[in-house]
């Protein structure tokens, strides 16, 4: 033995494990280090470091792609860092494609790991991050047989709607690399990063389509344009805050309920300040970003897609300190109409809504679906449905406030249907309801004057004629807006008498 009391033949071993491991610490090497550093960026592993907590990470298949096959070189752990970690006390599954081996491409090793870690996720029902910088599939994977087996894309897809999934592009992703932000619930992309099929360079080999890759995938065209991308970022700590942030809002899994955290906002309270946000003229646009931080526990709201479907808000938060999701009409962008954009954000948002257990507040104020030859052209009528059955699908408790007017379908997708599942469906007073818009209805029907007028006053009486119904719970003072939904809520509550669990859904979606 020597001095530490370590038999020789433990030692031998021992140093060799221990120049395996350093290997695969090692990465890309000095210079491909470096050079990830010079350009502010964070490698693979200080990025895991940077987002978990602190000494919780515990590294799964370091020594992966850590031997030679033929003339196949190693790869420091097949570029892939990932592992068991804790964010914010509670566990996940962590991995970060390593840019610096091999541009951080998708070996059979890598393969493996992939679909070790999301099948680790699901059987121990925990979230699972990826953080994305990568080519997508090794080249040099033709070289060699690849082995019979499933890939992690069947089990994201398994994942899906029983444990949160979130993916953040640091850098470019490609190929397999980049379905992997497909088909998770959330997708963070830095503002230099790019996502795309395949990059430029495959893209005009195969079409001859010369394309820069900010234009073929950058964060921006993905944010406000395509709908892949959920949130841009600055860089990898303001991605990291957002992670956090957003889980902690979600349980583990769908077999918890949403983690509570009453705090000194959780009560009731007047919004007074809520009469000089919303104007009493409906055809006046007001910021709904304004009313979501006088709504909700200490102002804080978490927008999911904010550059996307902008007619439309889509965000999460707490209200008496119980995470809560909100769909909200945007008065300031096409007068809150619902473009088909916003109407597929919607959808998926309440589908993850519905899938971990948050209780749903619709807040409406909208002239309708946006109509017009360039939106039927587009689909809308087809997505507005979609949103519609994502919607009337929900079993978690839904409220649903009318605050200035909703017209058509554009009220129905917003959940304002009578005794649709809702916990409690409320007005303000002074709404207009109709099939559509007074004046122009009045227009396309052909009436004189007198027959406009007789429709105006009918619509600009929506909330006395819907109070007299009950198409509506209770026409409400605005100012007891956050009051109301709280109780609903504390009402609410007495469903968790039964265990929560995944909610699976049959049938045909539009």
């Amino acid at each position: 033995m020597d001095e530490h009391g370590i038999p020789e033949d433990w030692r031998t071993l021992l140093a060799e494990f221990r120049e395996r491991v350093a290997g695969a610490h090692a990465m890309g090497g000095e210079t491909r280090l470096a050079k990830l550093a010079a350009a502010g960026r964070l490698n693979a592993r200080e990025q895991i470091a940077a987002l978990c907590d602190e000494g919780s990470f515990v590294e799964l298949g370091t020594l992966a792609g850590g031997m030679e096959h033929g003339d196949i070189p190693t790869a420091p752990a097949d570029a892939l860092v990932g592992g068991l970690a804790r964010i914010d006390g509670r566990p996940v599954v962590v991995g970060a494609e390593d840019f610096t081996v091999q541009g951080g491409s998708i070996g059979f090793a890598t393969h493996a790991k992939r679909l070790r870690f999301a099948r680790i996720a699901l059987q121990e029902r925990v979230p699972l991050v990826m953080l994305l910088d990568g080519a997508g599939e090794r080249a040099s994977n033709a070289l060699a047989r690849h082995p019979y087996a499933p890939n992690d894309m069947q089990e994201l897809a398994h994942l899906s709607g029983q444990v949160p999934t979130i993916a953040v592009v640091t850098g470019s992703s490609a190929g397999h690399g980049a379905i992997t932000a497909l088909l998770s619930d959330l997708v963070i992309m830095l503002e230099k990063a790019t996502l795309f099929a395949a990059g430029p360079a495959l893209v005009a080999a195969a079409t001859g389509e010369m394309v820069a890759k900010e234009d073929l995938g950058g964060a921006r065209l993905h944010a406000a344009r395509s709908g892949v991308a959920h949130n841009v970022v600055a860089d990898e700590h303001e991605a990291f805050a957002l992670v956090r942030a957003w889980l902690a809002l979600l349980p583990s899994n769908a077999w918890q309920w949403p983690p509570s955290r009453p705090d000194g906002d959780s009560g009731e309270r007047r919004l007074d300040a809520i009469l000089q946000l919303v104007p009493r003229d409906a055809q006046k646009p007001y910021d709904m970003r304004a009313v979501l931080r006088l709504l909700l526990d200490g102002g804080e709201a978490l927008e999911v897609q904010p550059l996307f479907g902008r007619s439309l808000l889509t965000v999460l938060g707490r209200l008496g300190g119980e995470p809560v999701a909100v769909v909200a009409n945007q008065p300031t962008f096409l007068a809150g109409s619902i473009d088909r954009d916003a109407a597929d954000k919607a959808a998926r948002f309440l589908q993850i809504a519905e899938a971990f257990h948050l209780p749903v507040v619709f807040l409406a104020d909208n002239p309708g679906i946006l109509s017009g030859s360039k939106a039927e052209a587009a689909g809308t009528l087809r997505a507005a449905a979609r949103m519609f059955m994502a919607q009337s699908r929900l079993r978690v408790p839904k409220l649903h406030v009318t605050l200035r007017k909703a017209y058509g379908f554009g009220s129905s997708v917003m959940a304002m249907n009578p005794f649709d599942h809702q916990t409690l469906s409320v007005a303000f007073p002074g709404i207009s309801l109709g099939g559509l818009p007074a004046a122009g209805g009045a227009q396309a029907a052909g009436m004189d004057a007198e027959a406009s007028r007789r429709m105006r006053e009918a619509q600009s009486s929506g909330a006395w004629s819907a109070g007299d119904t009950l198409a509506y719970d209770e026409i409400i003072d605005p100012r007891e807006l956050r009051n109301t939904l709280l109780a609903g809520l504390r009402t609410a509550r007495g469903r968790r008498t039964a265990a929560p669990a995944p909610a699976m859904h049959g049938g045909i979606w539009p």
